[in-house]
């Protein structure tokens, strides 16, 4: 039964999925962005008829399982884009360490503006690389990971969701730097919607992702001990 179970709500995550990337491709909405829209719809069915989050939590574990897969397969792009990478690599390291100086001095100073406890502003800080390094980031910087993680999801989805439309209100719509803002800000999220505009701005954001994380990871504890 519990297979049943596993395969239903697999199929209900994969379904929520598709109609959401339907309605994304039918109407350009970024309300209709893939991980927004799709969990809001696996929330709603989990709480009108009733479903408790146990008995799907087994299926998200082989959602969860296939990431690694997914994420390996970001070298495709990045292998067929090769020579683009190559040519334009040092504007590409450019572009990811002011950007994520940018994401990181934000946090800071909205924190200490704002009056944030300092635990909080620590823990936000890694909020554009993807969660695994954010909750070691935190970890070593005196955050809380689990409110790390909260922080990453929260960018992820914002800017998977309205950074393509951002990007457009912004005038940017070179494919390649729209690809390296998405991926430098949104991390795997940024990606995937890279991807949608094509192979190289999927190569950009996926580059833009890796070098964002290494750089992050690098800067983020030595600027909370010079600043905080």
């Amino acid at each position: 039964m519990n297979y049943l179970y596993i395969a239903a709500f697999s199929l209900l995550t994969i379904g929520a999925y598709k109609l959401s990337r339907w309605l994304f491709f039918r109407y350009g909405s970024p309300l209709f962005n893939m991980v927004f829209f799709g969990s809001v719809l696996v929330i709603l069915t989990l709480i009108i008829f009733k479903i408790p989050y146990s008995m799907y939590e087994p299926s998200k574990d082989v959602m969860t399982f296939l990431l690694g897969p997914a994420t390996v397969a970001l070298a495709i792009p990045l292998y067929q884009n090769r020579m683009v990478l190559r040519k334009k690599g040092v504007r590409i390291i450019g572009c990811v360490v002011m950007g994520s100086l940018a994401s990181v001095f934000s946090v800071i100073l909205i924190g200490i503006g704002s009056g944030m406890e300092k635990f909080v502003v620590i823990s936000a800080i890694p909020k554009s690389v993807t969660a695994p390094i954010a909750i070691e980031i935190a970890q070593i910087s005196g955050g809380d990971p689990a409110l790390a993680v909260a922080f990453v999801v929260a960018t992820g989805t914002f800017g998977g969701a309205m950074g393509p439309t951002l990007l457009k209100w912004l005038g940017i719509v070179e494919k390649d730097a729209r690809g390296l803002a998405l991926g430098t800000v949104a991390h795997a999220q940024g990606v995937g919607m890279a991807l949608i505009e094509g192979d190289s701005p999927g190569a950009m954001a996926s580059s833009a992702m890796a070098l964002a994380a290494v750089f992050t990871s690098i800067i983020a504890p030595l600027l909370v001990m010079i600043l905080l």
